[in-house]
């Protein structure tokens, strides 16, 4: 049998739905000259007739099934590794895809210089709505060598397996294999493939597609998706504490301060969106495995994050859990703390108190946010709702409490507008924010979802309202925060002739935003949308445009 040049690993478990898919990704690559192993982490599905069939249909294709289940993904890439004919491998989820000519382009790179392995870019694919990015396309914008991953330790970042084609004598002369028994396998191999890396290279190149499935179903979520487990979050520090190990052994404790940053910036920042949404027993838990492991990182990781983060990190090693909710609402957006105390020296910081302990002091000092002096448009504010009641038919009355912990609104009350956009046309409903005390003021908004105006084929997706404020001619927009948990409120509505289904809910995840969902109903969805998708086309409009400039 002639050897092939790279051997592709499939790995797969109960998705016969999707392994032809990939399978065809391959097939389809513009380098023929692969062998395909199917590695079946023993599936009760379809899967085995599945796999049988596409062997049967590809010479190149051969099938493993694992005599018993593993529960992860090690031991499947380990056991195909064992069978492996090829100099160079690679890897690939069953639920994933290589772009056509992934294998043709990282073969090509380790042709061109000897190393240890080759990586490109990653392309993510929401299943949801189709929306594709780059993940961490800063490490992969241009093509390079580097001699080792001290040139270069932001890479920690990409940890990915899936991404990199290995030569085979670069694994075995390290007894280098997936850690079977864990989660998270992917962080710990990846850390030892760059550790023991004396050369790889880099190409800008897509070489692997990631399909996400953000709302996935408990049963077949990702293991990144499953994060309301406290076992997900033993794993994962279980993990870091190897990979720090290595690190060590490796003589390459030098990298602790990058790894760290990482693990904070990435990691842990993974699970502090959900964090407002858990109770007290599991953040107790999540506070006893994660509070050691965070003593343990370098002070100089901790301060290359951003002041918000810091600040959740700090009340988390505190114990205050409540505090941990606050300030994990709005990260990643310019949401303020309810409330600041200064100083004897005039330091603002979190909370309602002055931090007792040289590190508090350090973490919650929100100095660097500027919040008296930074451009109105970018201010620090909280809007949240305090009180949510349905009127008649699709009205609601929110009562919205504003903080301003800057003080940069004027004494007295304030203009204030609820902005909503479910389509081109924005709908904006003034209201009235009066003063509760100093840097607090609350109001009372009615809005009544019939008068949005919607396209004439109506409109279907997710709107977030926002909160408007004026100040000397300039505009600050905010997000509006929800109360974490209330029944949903659903109505039929028709608006400018165009019916829908409109639901008002809490988002449930990030900040909590109070979430509107519009679906379009009866003639609307049957009718109306289907024609102005036909119309709505490049050669039809261009071709509108055309008649009309000829009509001028």
């Amino acid at each position: 049998m002639t050897t092939p040049d790279v051997t592709v690993t499939v790995i797969v478990y109960n998705d016969a739905a999707r392994l032809p898919r990939a399978v065809a990704s391959l097939r389809a690559q513009t380098h023929e000259n692969i062998e395909i192993v199917i590695s079946d982490d023993h599936s009760t599905d379809d899967t085995p007739e599945v796999a049988r069939r596409l062997a049967a249909e590809d010479s190149r294709v051969r099938y493993l099934r694992l005599p018993e289940n593993s529960g992860g993904c090690s031991a499947p890439r380990n056991r195909a590794i064992d069978i492996a004919r090829a100099p160079y491998l690679m890897f690939l989820d069953s639920d994933d895809e290589l772009p056509p000519r992934a294998v043709e382009l990282l073969l090509a790179a380790h042709r061109e210089r000897e190393v240890d392995f080759t990586m490109g870019a990653v392309r993510r694919v929401r299943v949801d709505n189709g929306r594709r990015t780059t993940w961490m396309p800063h490490l992969v914008r241009e093509r390079r060598t580097l001699d080792g991953i001290a040139a270069d330790p932001r890479l920690l970042f990409e940890h990915l397996s899936t991404s990199k084609m290995y030569a085979r004598v670069f694994l075995d002369r390290h007894h280098l294999r997936f850690p079977e028994g864990i989660h998270y396998e992917d962080q710990l191999f990846s850390a030892q493939a760059y550790g023991l890396a004396r050369a790889f290279t880099i190409i800008p190149d897509p070489v692997y597609t990631w399909y996400i499935e953000p709302y996935a179903a408990e049963s077949s979520a990702s293991i990144s998706n499953q994060r309301h487990k406290i076992s997900n979050v033993a794993d994962r520090v279980h993990v870091q504490r190897l990979i720090d190990a290595f690190l060590v052994e490796n003589g390459q404790a030098g990298l602790r301060e990058d790894k760290d940053f990482k693990f904070l910036k990435h990691d842990f920042r993974m699970y502090a969106g959900d964090l407002p949404y858990r109770d007290d027993a599991w953040l107790a838990e999540f506070a006893e495995i994660m509070n050691p492991y965070l003593d343990t990182l370098a002070e100089g990781a901790y301060a290359r994050l951003p002041r918000p983060e810091r600040v959740v990190l700090e009340l988390l090693r505190e114990g205050d859990l409540d505090g941990v909710r606050l300030a994990a609402r709005g990260l990643g957006h310019p949401v303020a703390p309810r409330e600041v105390t200064a100083g004897a020296d005039s330091t603002p910081y979190w909370g309602g108190s002055v931090p007792t302990t040289e590190r508090a002091r350090r973490e919650l000092d929100l100095t660097d946010l500027e919040l008296e002096t930074r451009p109105f448009s970018t201010a620090f504010f909280r809007h949240e709702i305090t009180d949510l009641r349905p009127g008649p038919g699709a009205a609601l009355t929110l009562t919205v409490r504003t903080y301003d912990p800057g003080l940069r609104l004027p004494v007295g009350p304030q203009r204030a507008g609820l902005l909503l956009s479910p389509g081109r046309r924005r709908l904006t409903v003034p209201f009235r924010l009066d003063p509760v005390r100093p840097g607090v003021f609350e109001g009372r908004v009615q809005l009544d979802l019939t008068r949005a105006r919607l396209p004439l084929q109506g409109f279907e997706g997710v709107r977030h309202p926002q909160v408007r404020l004026q100040q000397q001619g300039l505009a600050h927009s905010g997000l509006l925060l929800a109360p974490l948990a209330f029944p949903a409120l659903t109505a039929r509505v028709e608006s400018g002739g165009a019916a829908h289904r409109i639901t008002v809910e809490p988002e449930g995840r990030n900040p909590g935003r109070l979430q509107i969902r519009w679906q379009p109903v009866g003639v609307t969805a049957r009718v109306l949308r289907p024609v102005v998708r036909k119309i709505d086309r490049p050669r039809v409009r261009n071709a509108f445009r055309l008649v009309t400039s000829a009509l001028k």
